[in-house]
């Protein structure tokens, strides 16, 4: 019986190739994560949420009808124009899930997190509410309520004589479709219809 050697195969270096698969590796880490930095940028600083500062426009074209053709700009078609992330919204609710949403408020530059409130900033609110309520109440003065009042009664008075005009037709009419009859009565000779019981013994 014959032996093999078992030295007829190539032999590898297990080692060295090892290395050169972990040198393999964090080249591609390194550039998958250079990759990813172009990418990304530097950080971008959003604004906090704030208040819309404009009213939406949601009930200026309805009851109009536009005719719409393939030349016509998408702002000008049908639906509700979003010119901020150039989209169309077709009705109303889901334009207003478009303009508080968070794809809307990136491209306006804001992040979807909220200034918190201080106790500063809530008693300031609460002195400039009170600011406005007094002002309202000395727009609203004594001069402006009299004037109301007198309107009012006038419109009182104009109404009830309106109602006592019209209650003085109603009466004379009816006395004259009630004397109506009497008279074409005399005419044929009656003196009533069995009403009255003096003909009777």
């Amino acid at each position: 019986m014959t032996m093999r050697p078992d030295d007829h195969r190539r032999k590898w270096d297990r080692e060295e190739y090892e290395k050169l698969a972990e040198d393999r590796k964090k080249a591609e880490q390194d550039f998958k994560d250079d990759a990813e930095n172009k990418k990304k940028g530097p950080p971008v600083k959003r604004e906090l949420l704030k208040t819309r500062e404009y009213k939406v426009d949601l009930d200026s074209k309805l009851g109009k009808s536009i005719v719409i053709n393939k030349s016509t700009p998408t702002s000008q078609s049908g639906g509700y124009y979003c010119n901020v992330c150039d989209c169309v919204v077709k009705d109303s609710i889901n334009f207003l899930d478009h303009i508080n949403g968070k794809k809307h408020q990136r491209n306006l530059g804001m992040s979807m997190k909220v200034e918190r409130s201080s106790l500063d900033s809530v008693k300031q609110r609460f002195e400039l509410n009170k600011r406005k309520m007094e002002e309202k109440k000395k727009d609203y003065d004594l001069q402006t309520r009299l004037n109301e009042i007198a309107e009012e009664e006038e419109k009182l008075k104009e109404y009830r004589r309106e109602k006592r005009k019209e209650k003085r037709k109603h009466e004379e009419t009816k006395d004259e479709e009630q004397e109506m009859p009497s008279e074409l009565a005399s005419m044929m000779g009656f003196s009533g219809f069995g009403g009255s019981k003096k003909g009777k013994n």
